[in-house]
């Protein structure tokens, strides 16, 4: 049998690899592709798959087998596993049993432990920065309660200067956010080592952040903006 990538690199595809010979050399007996597997990834996901070719099994002191089941990871499997073999021949040993779950983790183990520290470093940096444009927001609207007094006593509804802090908050933050995602696009090409299969170019993920962050800088202009225009005009130029 070979795998996917090598049948494509010697006949094209798949389908034209069965029948097809193959071996060592002039000097060394051919064997026919009877089949051909997916690729296989055997020095990490970080590395392309090796072209493969699998033998039939030879006498050997030591063999590795893949069990498919069911009732994988269950306490009796194993056991029942032994008897199987055991039953065959009660001189050989059952070693290095693990499951292909296990496997993956610990190939895994760190690249998965470094997106770990990323996400939590993200979601960190996204309510600190929740937090500083509502704060920067709202304190830039309570500076300019006395303009919202003037504009009240000469006549302005209260729906309408909301909406022009909520216009200018979101106005400003569209420009940050607009800089942001040109960083960030720039920025996570850094990332491409450690996706796989995945484009660090995830839209859905920048379009959810890009639209949290104007929806808190929306609801902080309007929140300070109705707290503003709901006092007396009167009271608030007296007090200024």
């Amino acid at each position: 049998m070979v795998s996917e990538n090598l049948a494509r690199a010697e006949w094209g595809s798949a389908r034209a690899a069965l029948g097809k010979r193959i071996g060592p050399g002039s000097s060394g007996p051919w064997s026919e592709v009877v089949g051909v597997v997916k690729d296989v990834h055997h020095n990490g996901l970080n590395q392309p798959a090796p072209e493969t070719v699998i033998f039939p099994v030879v006498a050997s002191e030591t063999a590795s087998f893949v069990v498919r089941s069911e009732r994988v990871g269950t306490a009796g499997f194993l056991e029942d596993l032994r008897k199987a073999v055991w039953s065959v021949n009660g001189n050989l040993s059952l070693a290095s049993v693990q499951t292909l779950g296990d496997l993956y983790q610990r190939s895994m183990a760190r690249t998965s432990m470094t997106l770990q520290l990323l996400a939590i470093t993200g979601t960190m940096a996204l309510l600190l920065g929740l937090i500083g444009i509502y704060g920067v927001v709202s304190y830039a609207v309570s500076q300019r309660r006395r303009e919202i007094g003037i504009r009240l006593a000469l006549g302005a509804a209260q729906g309408e200067v909301r909406r022009m802090f909520v216009r200018h908050a979101l106005v400003l933050v569209g420009v940050g956010v607009a800089i942001g995602l040109a960083a960030a696009v720039a920025l996570t090409r850094l990332m491409a080592s450690q996706l796989f299969g995945v484009s660090p170019l995830d839209s859905l993920t920048h379009l959810a952040v890009a639209l949290v962050l104007t929806a808190a800088a929306g609801l902080a202009s309007y929140l300070s903006a109705q707290r503003a225009s709901a006092l007396d005009p009167a009271e608030v130029l007296k007090g200024e």
